[in-house]
């Protein structure tokens, strides 16, 4: 059973913020970009990740 998402739960990350809740640095961050174990979309300007998928890596699951 899958639980819901708390209204007050970020659906998405910038790069920083990504790097910060998952303790992993920038390098790594854009590293599982490009090798597309995480999920990343531009918006504007931004690149933001999903929070599913930050959560998906850090559970160790294929993207």
């Amino acid at each position: 059973m899958q639980s819901e998402i708390p209204a007050t739960a970020k659906l998405a990350f910038s790069i920083r913020e990504a790097c910060e809740a998952s303790s992993l640095g920038r390098t790594t961050i854009y590293a599982h970009i490009a090798s597309g174990r995480l999920e990343a979309k531009r918006i504007g300007g931004r690149t933001i990740i999903p929070a599913a998928s930050l959560c998906r890596l850090i559970a160790g699951e294929e993207a």
